[in-house]
């Protein structure tokens, strides 16, 4: 697994998006998760799905065609147990989970109103930017370099 993190709006889902077709094309099998920090529903008020939960389910599986959900009512698990759910995997892209200790890569943004996460988390072990951070001593890639990047991550995912 390897993670990619940031702060908001630095652009962390394009380059996840980027990463995974890059290596889906190498041949790779990827899973991905993407933590959000607010509430997250894939149903919608009306539907049959969402009707069984309102009622009171508390898991619900929406199934059709090529893919599949399930959705469960519990609190937020932590990042372990999602991980025993998954599918076998040549890589596991993780998007967010800050403060988790696997091996990430920091999106540094355009605005720069927060201090970078790479100061203070020895799990973070390199920075995609599009200028190289002052006083950074890790690895720095262009944001838009996904090669490099994705050559990087083969090599060092944990």
């Amino acid at each position: 697994m390897f993670g990619v993190t940031g702060w908001k709006n630095a652009g962390k889902t394009t380059l996840v998006e980027r990463l995974v077709a890059t290596f889906a094309r190498r041949g790779w099998r990827v899973a991905t998760i993407k933590h959000a920090h607010h509430e997250v529903d894939i149903d919608r008020p009306g539907a049959d799905s969402f009707r069984h939960r309102a009622a009171g389910a508390i898991e619900t599986a929406l199934v059709g065609g090529q893919r599949y959900a399930i959705m469960r009512e519990e609190a937020e698990p932590p990042l372990a147990a999602v991980l025993e759910r998954l599918l076998p995997a040549d890589l596991v892209l993780i998007e967010g989970y800050k403060r988790e200790p696997h091996p990430k890569i920091e999106v540094c943004g355009a605005t720069a109103d927060r201090p970078p996460l790479w100061r203070g988390d020895p799990a973070i072990v390199a920075v995609a930017a599009d200028a190289r951070p002052e006083g950074l001593a890790l690895p720095w890639f262009a944001r838009d370099d996904i090669a490099a990047i994705a050559d990087f991550i083969a090599v060092r995912r944990g």
